[in-house]
């Protein structure tokens, strides 16, 4: 089950489900893109193990972070001009942080919130400024699996041209979703002695490895909620 819920960044390992992986020093440059996909969401990670090895950290938390063109936008008046003549409000996201609830139960359910800085032309009388947001669940760093919409309204008092609010959402992910199957792991985190066969393969370099992985990785994603043209504004502005 994966649902999107609108409404400090925390992924440490200690009551979190973790995987430690690790890598031999003679795989280090080959395995470079294994440490860095399990090492998301994780604190400690580059760690010499007592093995020789490097070991990353990987957490069934979702990372979270800001889509591409979704952290900023701009409201025209009149709506059909992109002139910045006609520029009414701008607004961006920004403090973007999560706290992860992974300790017990089926689902992992991560709070993500943010806050909201917006700016106007005119500031002559009080105003509210409505701007819709997103929440989308991200499996294997492409497929969305879930997506809501929310609302978070800014209110400018007379006289002022800048206001904040905060907002947030939330996302709750399926615990056997995130969780590596145990043969998966098992060969992430076997130990392998310099001078044996595969000591210098990196174990994503098989294919039903990397896949497993990027079917146990998930994304919380926040931004407005854009139409065609505004997300057009923002790529050429």
């Amino acid at each position: 089950m994966v649902i999107a819920v609108p409404g400090p960044m925390r992924h440490a390992c200690g009551p979190f489900l973790c995987d430690k992986v690790r890598v031999p020093v003679t795989a280090w440059k080959s395995a470079l893109p294994l440490v860095l996909l399990l090492a998301a969401g994780c604190r400690h990670t580059g760690e010499l193990d007592e093995t020789g090895g490097i070991s990353a950290v990987r957490s069934a938390c979702p990372t979270v972070g800001v889509p591409a063109m979704t952290g900023d936008i701009t409201l025209f008046d009149p709506v059909a001009s992109v002139d910045a003549s006609a520029i009414d409000v701008e607004a961006t996201m920004t403090n973007v942080r999560s706290t992860c609830f992974d300790a017990t139960g089926p689902d992992i359910q991560t709070q993500v919130t943010f806050d909201i800085q917006a700016r106007r032309t005119r500031s002559d009388a009080a105003r509210d400024v409505v701007f819709p947001f997103f929440i989308s669940v991200v499996q294997g760093d492409s497929a969305v699996v879930a997506k809501r919409v929310g609302h978070v309204t800014v209110h400018f008092d007379a006289g002022r041209d800048r206001a904040t609010v905060s907002g947030q959402a939330t996302s709750v992910v399926s615990r056997s979703a995130a969780t590596l199957p145990d043969d998966v792991r098992r060969r992430l985190t076997e130990k392998r002695k310099a001078g044996d066969e595969d000591a210098a393969t990196d174990p994503l370099s098989r294919p039903e490895i990397r896949q497993a992985v990027l079917r146990a990785s998930f994304e919380a994603l926040v931004g407005f909620q854009l139409t065609q043209d505004q997300l057009k504004y923002n790529a050429t502005r």
